[in-house]
């Protein structure tokens, strides 16, 4: 609710005299139109940099995409077959990380832990020297097979039925051969730029019904860069499906690193507070695909179809992963959730909302003395909550 007093600052700005208002918008003027000059020129001349980038990218890398030798693109203007896109020492490096054999250093904070009678999710994070943040979540649902859950997660098809944040996705190529296949993925955020996925996969079968897939970032000739998306760079998650002993239930548990070019508190903290909704969401979307899965079929060829066996040399590592001496219980949470432990406070929230709100005044290039108005009222408040300099920097990274 806006106070008497921010009211009659608005009443003082708009009752001026108009020898005053015109005087500011003479010389206000001339500010304005050159700043606006400096910004179209900069704006060319990124144009013209980028045109330049990738016509020079693209006569570097004339690239032949068939069935019996696909070819993708990799960074830095290199070549990689798609077979090799992801290897067993991928696996190795999930099981590890799902081991979490990988960091037993690092410091993990509990991000949340909730269930109910049908659903129990759990997840941690930790901030690497180098790297995004690292995630490791557990998901169990109640009355599913390994089979069906594996299924589900990898029906993009699907997905966009129920994830609204999903809005494209295609294959670009299956590697028939070693059950590699490369996909692009497109994904909308509240007030950011969609975001946008190429992304190559493997699954392997391991003992008693397990299954692993792992995922990592790629280039391909069939997806060239766009302007009105912002690529994801980094990108490595993977997961691990398995039946709970004794019950009728099924264990995910999955690794993520990402970079989307999100503010890192700002992104744990909506991870924290919109993940539980979501998961929920999923379990329902579950629920309905077991009984519409098979009018679904398809014979395309996919990872899942092209599924591989787990080596003999990362076998015993699957055995242990199989039968770990930690058995998987599902724990009743019954004081909610369990927050970041070093999450933004509210005032934080506020004030970041309120300067993205800026930053989009801004971006949209008006220059009237409404959007003066707002932006004066806007800096009025950040000045009252007394944002640092700092945060507005990392905000403005957004």
């Amino acid at each position: 609710m806006v106070k008497m007093a921010d009211l009659g600052r608005f009443h003082a700005l708009f009752q001026g005299s108009s020898e005053e208002f015109w005087r500011e918008n003479v010389y206000g003027g001339w500010a304005t139109l050159v700043a606006v000059l400096i910004i179209l020129a900069w704006q060319c001349f990124k144009g013209f940099l980028y045109k330049k980038t990738s016509s020079s990218s693209a006569s570097s890398s004339t690239v032949g995409v068939s069935d019996s030798n696909p070819i993708a693109s990799g960074s830095g203007g290199s070549q990689t077959r798609v077979s090799e896109m992801v290897t067993d020492a991928d696996l190795k490096f999930l099981i590890e990380n799902l081991d979490e054999k990988i960091g037993q250093n690092k410091k993990w904070d509990n991000v949340i832990e909730k269930g109910n009678d049908l659903l129990y999710y759990s997840a941690k994070c930790c901030k690497p020297k180098v790297g995004p943040v690292k995630y490791l979540s557990v998901t169990i649902f109640e009355d599913c097979t390994p089979e069906m859950l594996r299924d589900f997660y990898m029906d993009n098809e699907y997905r966009k039925q129920w994830d609204k944040m999903l809005i494209e996705h295609e294959q670009l190529h299956v590697d028939k051969n070693n059950g590699v296949e490369v996909g692009r993925t497109i994904k909308k955020f509240p007030l950011l730029t969609p975001r946008e996925y190429v992304l190559a996969w493997r699954l392997w079968e391991g003992k008693d019904k397990t299954f692993y897939c792992f995922v990592k970032e790629c280039e391909h000739s069939l997806a060239p860069r766009q302007k009105k998306y912002v690529r994801v760079s980094t990108f490595r998650s993977g997961w691990r499906i398995r039946k709970v002993p004794g019950r009728n239930a099924c264990e995910i548990k999955m690794y993520h690193q990402e970079d989307a070019g999100l503010n890192v508190e700002m992104a744990k903290l909506a991870f924290a507070k919109g993940i539980w909704s979501y998961v929920c969401k999923m379990d329902s979307a579950l629920r309905k695909y077991s009984t519409i899965s098979n009018d679904q079929s398809s014979s395309a060829a996919t990872a899942v179809t092209l599924i591989k066996k787990v080596p003999p040399g990362l076998q015993a590592m699957d055995s242990n992963g199989a039968n770990s001496a930690e058995p998987i219980v599902h724990r009743p949470v019954t004081g909610g959730e369990r927050k970041l432990s070093r999450r933004p406070s509210k005032k934080l929230l506020a004030n970041g909302l309120l300067l993205v709100g800026g930053l989009v005044c801004l971006s949209r290039g008006r220059s009237s003395l409404g959007a003066k108005v707002a932006m004066a009222y806007i800096l009025t408040k950040l000045n009252k909550r007394g944002v640092s300099s700092s945060q507005n920097g990392d905000i403005a990274g957004i």
